[in-house]
């Protein structure tokens, strides 16, 4: 064992996260049982409570049947309250202002049903260039949908020149020039390709100065770094939970609406079973009584078996709490970014994620400057037993989720680097 693989050890040692607490894939090459897993910004491990939690769930309905709605110890028609509270410290939000439903882009779809209206000159939906192409396909469809062309319409903000990241004035300083012709900002909260953490509560007021209204896809930033929507007067945000929030494949997603517009009667939306007011919802009327929470913007029944592993994660973090886990991820990317210093030095290999650790979460990415993303992740992992994530044609992403990754996976993804990627 060398000297800086000890060191690893030592620092977990002294700082130990909770990768106990979680299912670890086992390893298919190199010298270690387990995987190094950073691959958390893509899906994150499963929590071992998160089974037998299931399973409870599922003996209800054997045990119950139709009767589990409100007898069983978790009943189903409140289910999704059980979720309210967490999500909303989680982000930052009041829980009226919080809600977990549906799956991502849908919920982005459902708020752009509420949140752009474009109205003569004020018609532009301001996006970064490299935002998830969901979120772009989202944004385009919208336009079409009010008869625009989207081409006009989807404003992409470019970095500049010789950079790989937007700087916060290149977004303020669009919006202090061009506000008046953009009726919404959607931009991501982290961004997925280069692990930027945009400067949210600036651009949400620069938004809002200039009269448009600011929205946040927080997938990437859900789980990572601490977050106060409410307090950042955001306007609205959406967030997927199998990332950072370990709740499964395709696992149900969040919203926030700040609460300046609920109960807003001229406000359209799309309805539904589930967004009228619970007391009235088996009164059977053919009128819609939304509460004035973000309750009302649901439409159909909780998934009960999906909402159990997002209700069991959210209870973890509600243990740990985002601060704790802010500082553990300051410490352990920093010592990520240390070793990756080493190994970049002398290899076709670049860090584009920001070196200010407040300008990030705890992804770096590297940008490879010989093959492609793929090969290369593949390598590390039947090579060395290293899980990342490819980004074609060229970026690697690393995650060093401070829940669950450890020192010694941060000194694997180096040495493996090291193994692998010859010098130049």
């Amino acid at each position: 064992m060398n000297s800086l693989e000890s060191e690893a050890h030592r620092l977990d040692a002294a700082d130990p996260g909770r990768r106990h607490l979680f299912h670890v894939p086992p390893a298919e090459g190199g010298r270690y049982p387990e995987v190094a897993y950073l691959a958390g910004n893509s899906l994150g491990l499963q929590p071992r409570a998160t089974r037998d939690e299931l399973l409870a769930d599922l003996a209800a309905w054997s045990r119950l049947g139709v009767e589990g709605h409100l007898e069983a110890e978790r009943p189903w028609l409140p289910y999704h309250e059980l979720l309210t509270a967490p999500a909303a410290r989680l982000v930052g939000a009041r829980p009226a202002e919080t809600v977990v439903m549906n799956s991502l882009t849908v919920n982005l779809h459902l708020l752009m049903v509420s949140f752009y209206r474009p109205t003569g000159a004020r018609t532009r939906i301001v996006i970064e260039d490299s935002a998830f192409p969901s979120d772009s396909y989202a944004v385009r469809s919208q336009a079409r949908f009010h008869g625009l062309d989207p081409d006009t319409t989807v404003v992409r903000l470019t970095p500049r020149a010789g950079e790989d990241t937007l700087r916060t004035e290149d977004v303020t300083d669009f919006l202090a020039a061009e506000g008046d012709t953009v009726a919404l900002v959607l931009l991501g909260g982290v961004n997925y390709l280069t692990g930027e953490l945009m400067d949210i509560p600036a651009i949400t007021a620069a938004g809002r100065a200039a009269g448009a209204v600011v929205g946040w896809d927080l997938a990437h930033a859900v789980g990572n770094v601490p977050l106060a929507l409410h307090d950042w007067d955001v306007d609205f945000a959406a967030w997927c939970s199998y990332k950072y929030l370990n709740s499964g494949p395709g696992a149900l997603a969040g919203v926030f609406v700040h609460e300046r517009h609920l109960g807003d009667p001229d406000l359209p939306r799309f309805e539904g079973w589930w967004s009228t007011a619970a007391a009235t919802r088996f009164e059977m009327t053919p009128v819609s009584r939304p509460p004035a929470t973000v309750e009302a913007w649901q439409i159909s029944n909780p998934p009960i078996f999906a909402m159990g592993p997002v209700r069991t994660s959210l209870e973890l973090f509600d243990a740990v709490g985002m601060p704790a886990l802010r500082e553990r991820s300051l410490r352990l990317t920093g010592y990520l970014e240390r070793l990756l210093d080493e190994v970049t030095a002398d290899r076709p290999l670049t860090v584009i994620t920001p070196r200010d650790p407040e300008r990030r979460g705890c992804q770096l990415s590297v940008r490879i400057g010989v093959g492609s993303a793929n090969e290369l992740t593949k390598r590390l992992r039947h090579e060395h037993g290293v899980i990342a994530d490819a980004r074609e044609p060229n970026v690697v992403r690393f995650a060093a989720v401070p829940l669950y990754s450890t020192y010694h996976d941060c000194w694997r993804v180096a040495d493996a680097l090291a193994a692998t990627v010859e010098k130049h």
